[in-house]
């Protein structure tokens, strides 16, 4: 057993324990042993009363801990009996534009990606990871220029945050941006940093909202080219990390990930600015990333788009979250058919058939690409043609004009 596996299965020991004490100390009384189903002994609870830390509900009432000593939950992989009817998607119906990727291709790995792509399906790798130094993204720019793919790659550029506010950061950020464009970049990629870690030339936290940041959103409206935008983290991130966070593994794994801290912003400071900004920017376009982490919660993302005509939401990285809600992700990917684009994040060409599994047909209770990030199973949504070929190809296309722009089915 590893470490982390040792220490949850110590955890979940602990607990059991736990619920022992709470019980001798009257927090819940002791229930009659025996019959079906009973485990060891039993505590009472009263009617809505979660049971105690290291038992479950055997029946309405009555709280008991297992008999055998419980798995962690890294071990725990239950195999399912359901026998349903499987249709893996290797590679999409089709083409598709991944609009939010951070692959930088070179010499080493161009010949392996597009063979990759091609058995996917997979038209356009957009690299968002293009830097703030124009110096720099020219150099991607003028590889993927000269290569025998020129079609198949893309980059945006980068803004070095820090110092906002400061002289003379407007003047060069803005400089340094727009000779990016000119090199070759198609849009602007924002990353978490800003709103999370940035802080301004005073030292304070740079909000996503701070007016100093108002002269570039302005020079991306001149150009014409699309701002993705990751703000913040998912929403249990920022909640504690106990029994009752669905991303507890995940958040137990990665430190960097826990963001519940005194000082640190909330979820609903961060979103809450970068949705300000949206606002009062109506004149840039911009991609929320990763569904700007309301994917949980579609009634937010569609109120959002109904107030924010200069938004699209791009679905990088919450796969799970569609696929735990299917019907209702089917109704709201058709009703915003023209305002949804594909991205996936992280480059493992063995998850993108997850992607077009979800969204092409109507498979039921199938396995997630990480555990960590899901523990649930996904649901197949079967979107429409039409629909597919806007999430895929088609909205890309308009949204991002630097995207090449010829070659697609109709």
């Amino acid at each position: 057993m590893n470490d982390r596996a040792m220490a949850a299965g110590l955890v979940l020991a602990g607990m059991v324990g736990a619920a022992a004490i709470l019980a001798a100390q009257g927090g819940a009384q002791p229930a009659p042993q025996g019959g079906r189903g009973g485990g060891r002994g039993g505590v009472q609870v009263a009617p809505g009363e979660p049971c105690p830390p290291g038992t479950t509900e055997v029946r309405p009432g009555r709280c008991s801990a297992p008999e055998l000593p419980p798995p962690s939950i890294v071990d725990y992989r239950p195999r399912t009996t359901l026998v349903v009817p499987a249709h893996p998607v290797p590679k999409a119906k089709f083409p598709v534009i991944d609009s939010h990727n951070h692959t930088t291709v070179n010499g080493s790995n161009i010949s392996q990606l597009v063979a990759e792509m091609d058995r996917l399906n997979l038209r356009v790798l957009v690299n968002l990871s293009g830097g703030s130094n124009p110096d720099s993204v020219k150099q991607k720019v003028d590889f993927i220029r000269t290569s025998d793919h020129p079609d198949r790659f893309r980059v945006f550029a980068n803004v070095a945050w820090n110092g906002a506010g400061g002289p003379g950061w407007a003047e060069k950020a803005v400089a340094d941006l727009e000779q990016s464009i000119r090199n070759g970049a198609i849009g602007l990629k924002v990353a978490k940093d800003l709103g999370m870690f940035a802080r301004k030339a005073d030292g304070s936290r740079l909000k996503v909202d701070d007016p100093a940041l108002k002269p570039i959103w302005d020079l991306c409206a001149r150009l014409d080219i699309p701002v993705i935008i990751h703000t913040a983290e998912p929403q249990e991130f920022f909640s504690p990390l106990d029994n009752q966070n669905e991303r507890w593994l995940e958040l137990a794994l990665f430190r960097d990930r826990r963001h519940s801290g005194p000082g640190e912003p909330t979820f609903e400071e961060l979103v809450g600015e970068r949705d300000r900004m949206y606002a009062a920017n109506p004149k840039t376009r911009y991609i929320g990333a990763h569904f700007n982490w309301y994917g949980n919660d579609l009634a937010r993302a569609g109120k959002q788009l109904d107030q924010l005509p200069n938004l699209v939401l791009e679905v990088g990285a919450v796969l799970y979250d569609f696929g735990r809600q299917p019907r209702a992700a089917r109704e709201f990917f058709i009703k915003y058919q023209d305002r949804i684009l594909f991205g996936k994040d992280a480059y493992q060409a063995s998850e993108f058939p997850y992607y077009w599994r979800v969204f092409e047909t109507a498979d039921e209770y199938f396995d997630y690409y990480r555990d960590y990030h899901a523990f649930w199973k996904l649901y197949g949504m079967d979107l429409p043609d039409g629909v597919l070929k806007k999430l895929y190809y088609q909205n890309a296309l308009r949204v991002t004009p630097g995207l090449p722009q010829s070659g697609w089915p109709r």
